[in-house]
């Protein structure tokens, strides 16, 4: 199987070197406790997106005090700097351990596989959408993330859930056919400037269909042919409840001009691809069809990192006052 540009032939199963665990923090005493960050790490492209972290976490220690303290122009009752720690996830008590995850890219499949045969797909489910913790599935994480998935024969994968989509899966074909692309993204005006955003779209899903909320599974989805769907888990408590938004807010469309990277003289626009769907949130679950850990630009991590900061001092507050 050919390794993914970048990935150094990452698709493999798991390592068993132990977890790698990284702590940011400044010299001064804080007044919240870090927030730690998980990576899925069972396969795929995980140690680039720890990577970009710890890129991203240095931005944001090296802002002055109030910026740090309120990313995104979000208003906060603390003027501390975040703390940071970084996670590889691979067991239930690790995952236990984090208040937000990445699920990388990689083969959703096996991603899918690895964690029921590691008794982690189910707590994966509760962290989701049972505790609705801030989550980023990029490429197959965009795929296990979807509350229903074409293209796949029933029994051969499982869902996660936590975004109302269905993906199509390897809609760009295989990855001679995949493509790649400036991406301008005005959520991260604040952290490029208006600088377009180089992505990378190896085998990648698009959003075919934004669905509609339910309390429980998307039964209409279960019905179709070669259609799986994620279960049900309501959320546990009042800050979950919190965390949880109706609509799913389209943040990304593919433009005309994307590029096969085999057939550079073919763009999307020809290709009949113009305006897919390549990244979507929910509340605080959010999801990419394309690679960001694969172009050494942090600024997404960044951004990333800025809303999950918002959304556990949000989940604090709550828990506080109950």
């Amino acid at each position: 199987m050919t390794p993914w540009p970048g990935s150094r032939g990452r698709r493999s199963p798991i390592p068993s070197s132990p977890s790698t665990i990284l702590l940011f923090h400044n010299a001064m005493s804080h007044s919240e406790p870090p927030i730690t960050i998980g990576v899925l790490a069972l396969q795929g492209a995980f140690s680039e997106h720890t990577q970009l972290l710890r890129r991203a976490a240095s931005q944001i220690q090296s802002r002055p005090t109030a910026a740090a303290a309120k990313p995104n122009d979000e208003p906060t009752t603390t003027s501390s700097r975040p703390s940071f720690n970084f996670l590889e996830v691979r067991t239930p008590e690790q995952l236990h351990q984090c208040d937000a995850l990445i699920l990388p890219g990689g083969e959703s499949t096996t991603i899918s596989l690895v964690a029921q045969r590691s008794q982690l797909l189910e707590p994966l489910r509760s962290f989701v959408k049972v505790q609705r913790k801030p989550v980023w599935g990029t490429c197959a994480g965009l795929i296990l993330l979807s509350e229903s998935a074409n293209k796949v024969k029933r029994g051969g994968q499982e869902l996660i859930g936590g975004l109302d989509v269905r993906v199509n899966r390897n809609h760009f074909g295989r990855q001679t056919e995949s493509f790649e692309v400036g991406l301008d993204l005005p959520f991260l005006d604040d952290e490029g400037k208006g600088k377009p955003f180089h992505s990378v779209f190896i085998r990648a899903p698009v959003v075919e269909k934004i669905l509609p909320h339910k309390s429980g599974v998307q039964d209409e989805e279960a019905r179709r042919e070669e259609t799986i769907v994620a279960p049900s888990r309501p959320p546990a408590d009042e800050a979950a409840r919190a965390a949880v938004r109706w609509e799913v807010e389209v943040m990304a469309r593919l433009p005309g001009a994307a590029r096969a990277i085999s057939k550079s003289e073919e763009t999307a626009r020809e290709l009949g691809e113009e305006g897919d769907i390549i990244a979507v949130r929910q509340g605080n679950v959010f999801g990419t069809s394309f690679h960001p850990e694969l172009t050494g630009d942090e600024r997404m991590h960044v951004w990333w990192l800025g809303e999950v900061l918002r959304a556990v001092r949000e989940r604090r507050d709550v828990a506080q006052e109950g």
